[in-house]
């Protein structure tokens, strides 16, 4: 009696442990994804007052796609990390469709918001350096506020784009580790995977 109560009692602990470790991973995921919405958030104000009027005339960011491209991906990811972070703090048990639709999801909004910094990145590199072979003049000179802008909310972006890579990992792990590839047996009692499309 006595030792079945102690092997009860060792057996409780781990869930308890379980249960700790998953509140605080479930902690930790949901930090991970509301600090890529505040520097989303960041990048998206400081693009949107990049602006600048001088004796040449005005530019603003809405003058160049790059950069529209950019406040509307920051404002994307921003909304993902919110809503992801909201569905992540609330204890639920994982289910493969959970587990894929945040994979994919944390795939998609990766690519996004890396798109959107490497496009802007060319495009300032431009501003700063220009291109002679199409007529392309270096416009840093005169805009040096607008360019140094633009320069700090594409640099925040691809912190942004370091830490959805992160998420992205994470999810993979969850879904891979956790749920096995479909396996049917042949007539030889090997165990095969099988994939239907």
């Amino acid at each position: 009696m006595a030792a079945e109560k102690d092997n009860n009692i060792s057996n409780a602990v781990p869930v308890e442990e379980e249960e700790s470790g998953s509140s605080a991973m479930r902690t930790a995921e949901t930090l991970l994804r509301i600090l890529p919405m505040a520097l989303c958030l960041v990048a998206l104000v400081i693009m949107l007052k990049d602006s600048q009027t001088n004796e040449y005339g005005s530019l603003s960011y809405s003058d160049l796609g790059a950069f529209r491209y950019l406040v509307h991906a920051s404002g994307v990811c921003a909304g993902y990390s919110l809503l992801s972070a909201i569905v992540t703090a609330v204890p639920r048990p994982s289910t493969m469709s959970r587990a894929w639709a945040f994979f994919l999801l944390d795939q998609l909004l990766t690519y996004i918001i890396l798109a959107a910094a490497a496009i802007s990145t060319e495009v300032v590199y431009l501003a700063y350096k220009g291109d002679t072979s199409i007529t392309w003049s270096q416009t840093c000179g005169s805009y040096g506020g607008f360019c140094r802008k633009a320069t700090a909310s594409i640099s925040i972006t691809f912190i942004v784009t370091l830490f959805y890579a992160g998420l992205s990992l994470i999810s993979s792990y969850r879904l891979f580790s956790r749920y096995d590839a479909p396996v049917a047996y042949t007539n030889k009692g090997i165990e095969v995977a099988i994939f239907q499309g």
